[in-house]
């Protein structure tokens, strides 16, 4: 049986042209990406072929990728209140020096609302890598953008990293979702456009893989091996590929790669009901990302919030850009992996102008700034990481 795969080819130099007989993309590349995504119908037999080939990385089977959707939404109150937002300030952002000036980040989700005040004065590099228009039809590609560098609203501050002035915005998830594929490709895109941080609210729709292959008429226990077995290798697929990037700060610069932990634990109903981190955040070398909201004994984890993430942030109730003008509240650990971004905007500025951005320091800063003041007594350290990101003070 023919499936559509991606494989993951290692740059190492400057190659142009058709790489891998049936090959359906070639990438031009240039020193600007340490990677090489490509896409070709493969049997079985061929991945192992390719797999083999030097240079190859990774070989894995096109999976459905779907929003990791807000599990709560609400307008936000009139009068708003003015300041900053308790995220903003949660994470340290409001009284940090720093503003993301010179750092480049990239949102790969729904889109963006180009014409929301909260961008002007922005560079928005834009790609659509979905079917439909170019637009934000769902707004949470909108509001996590406003979380990372939206600009003040109406005397309200949204934005970490305000001070950002090149974002780099790709489309990869539309009403259907998206796939593995067409995330792999924008990364790729997002780093041959510089981006320092690379932004995901997304995850694995294993059930859809196993539905899609039932589709093509593969029995029920078949298609569970066997997107089971593509599961695995795209968490593979996912870890080279970060562990690519982080290789790259030697020549390149570095970029780090935020992940959603998911949306799909259910403590609410039973503290028991704890789900791992869901992939791609679950692959090694992604920051992956949890949510806490506030309390007044301190912050306390979001019920939803999946176990095992490096890092965690304010993800409920958190006020941001509204698709078509305003500001709205959601919450969910894709409200929580923009504030994450925004705080790695502003450790990139940091240690570029002191003359200390690799790859390296740059993860070992940004997780290493996660602290347990301010959580309420009796948290569980698995359910916040490093604990609750931290913006640099000085």
């Amino acid at each position: 049986m023919n499936m559509k795969h991606v494989i993951l080819r290692r740059v190492e130099g400057e190659r142009t042209g058709m790489r891998g007989k049936g090959a359906l993309r070639s990438t031009t590349i240039t020193p600007s990406s340490p990677v090489a995504v490509e896409f070709e119908n493969l049997t079985v037999r061929r991945v192992e072929e390719v797999a083999r080939k030097e240079g190859v990385e990774a070989v894995a089977p096109v999976i459905p990728m779907k929003l990791i959707a807000p599990v709560a939404v609400e307008l936000a109150a009139d009068p708003v209140e003015k300041g900053s937002t308790w995220g903003v300030k949660a994470v340290g952002a409001d009284t940090s020096p720093f503003s993301g000036d010179g750092v480049i980040v990239a949102v790969l989700d729904t889109g963006i609302d180009a014409t929301h005040p909260a961008f002007a004065g922005v560079n928005l590099i834009r790609k659509n890598f979905t079917s439909e228009n170019d637009e934000d039809l769902h707004g949470h590609g909108t509001h996590c953008a406003g979380t990372i560098f939206g600009r003040t609203i109406e005397g309200t501050r949204i934005g970490i990293a305000p001070g950002v002035k090149t974002a780099v915005i790709g489309k990869v998830l539309g009403e259907g979702g998206g796939g593995s594929d067409v995330v792999l490709g924008a990364i790729e895109w997002a780093l041959q456009n510089g981006a320092h941080i690379i932004s995901m609210s997304l995850g694995i729709d294993f059930p859809g893989f196993v539905a899609a292959l039932e589709r093509e008429g593969i029995p029920t226990e078949l298609a569970t091996s066997m997107a089971l077995e593509g599961y695995r290798a795209n968490i593979l697929l996912f870890e080279r590929l970060a562990s690519l990037v982080q290789a790259r700060s030697a020549f390149l610069g570095a970029c780090v790669l935020v992940a959603a932990a998911g949306n799909e634990s259910r403590r609410d109903e039973n503290p028991d009901f704890e789900i791992a981190v869901s992939p791609p955040a679950a692959a090694d070398g992604m920051v992956s990302v949890a949510a806490v909201g506030p309390d007044p004994q301190g912050f306390t984890i979001a019920s939803f919030s999946n176990v095992g993430a490096r890092l965690s942030a304010p993800g409920i109730g958190v006020l941001s850009a509204k698709r078509g003008g305003g500001l709205i509240a959601m919450s969910g650990t894709s409200m929580a992996t923009p504030h994450v971004a925004g705080v790695a905007a502003l450790w990139a500025q940091k240690l570029r102008s002191s003359g200390q951005f690799t790859g390296r320091r740059f993860m070992d800063r940004l997780v290493g700034s996660g602290t347990m003041a301010g959580l309420k007594v009796g948290f569980d350290p698995a359910d916040v990481g490093a604990g609750i990101v931290r913006a640099p003070q000085d």
